[in-house]
């Protein structure tokens, strides 16, 4: 991790995360196929749409939403937003993802059920997978999903019997849950995000004040996935070592 203060050297624009995903096409309890329900507490997390069909369905103070997904087609959704992408058919999307680093850092929380969101032993017992690509990661991924897809379904009911508490409930565990690791969030976020975003005025400072020469440092980058088809909350994942960026 960036040391407070510093940058990282040439994160990629607004210093997002950036992944490819593949919905998970394993049947879940309820029938559906897709990945584990969960919830980011400071990301905005987008999706572009890159081939086949599905969907998202999301949970929000405001309601129950199921969003179709098709080429060309971008869906994105704020902290506290519980979503869970449905695989229609060979869905693939980019995944752009604010303040890069933090999702891996602990930003994510899945819909586990109550009790196991009350405990951060179990909880971090139940959202660990092993390493690698192989059948003992896919099984764990497979348990943690249908886990998650265990509480996300008792939310979805509730929400939509037009009760929404459950849901609040869920989102003041998940906060609960993740306080501790603030302090190490704050460091990426000043190092990736804030750098980003002050590195902007100080261009405009310097274009104000007629003196362009930060134009001389101007370069292009280039980067190719580091690890194909991992495990990820949604899908097989394709990632990415990018500056700002955490390691999964």
């Amino acid at each position: 991790m960036a040391e407070s203060g510093s940058a990282p050297p040439h994160p990629l624009p607004g210093a997002v995360g950036l992944s490819h995903l593949s919905a998970y096409d394993w049947e879940a309890a309820d029938g559906v196929c897709g990945g584990s329900p969960h919830l980011h507490l400071v990301c905005t997390e987008a999706y572009v749409v890159t081939g086949g069909r599905g969907a998202v369905q999301t949970l929000s103070p405001d309601g129950y939403r199921d969003t179709p997904l098709e080429p060309g087609s971008v869906a994105w959704f704020t902290p506290g937003t519980v979503h869970r992408m449905v695989q229609g058919g060979g869905l693939r999307v980019t995944v752009l993802m604010q303040n890069s680093g933090l999702p891996e850092a602990g930003d994510a929380v899945f819909t586990f059920p109550p009790e196991v969101l009350a405990d951060p032993r179990r909880y971090a017992a139940a959202a660990a997978l092993p390493p690698g690509t192989g059948p003992q990661a896919a099984a764990a991924a497979r348990r943690r999903r249908d886990l998650a897809v265990e509480g996300y379904v008792d939310l979805r009911r509730a929400l939509v019997a037009g009760d929404p508490e459950p849901l609040l409930a869920f989102q003041r565990a998940a906060a609960a849950l993740v306080r501790e690791k603030v302090p190490v969030w704050r460091e990426l976020w000043r190092a990736g995000a804030l750098a980003a975003a002050e590195r902007t005025g100080a261009q405009l400072d310097a274009l104000a004040a007629g003196e362009p020469s930060y134009l001389a440092g101007a370069t292009a980058r280039e980067a190719v996935p580091t690890r194909r088809d991992g495990f990820g909350m949604c899908g097989r994942r394709d990632e990415y070592t990018l500056p700002g960026a955490t390691a999964v």
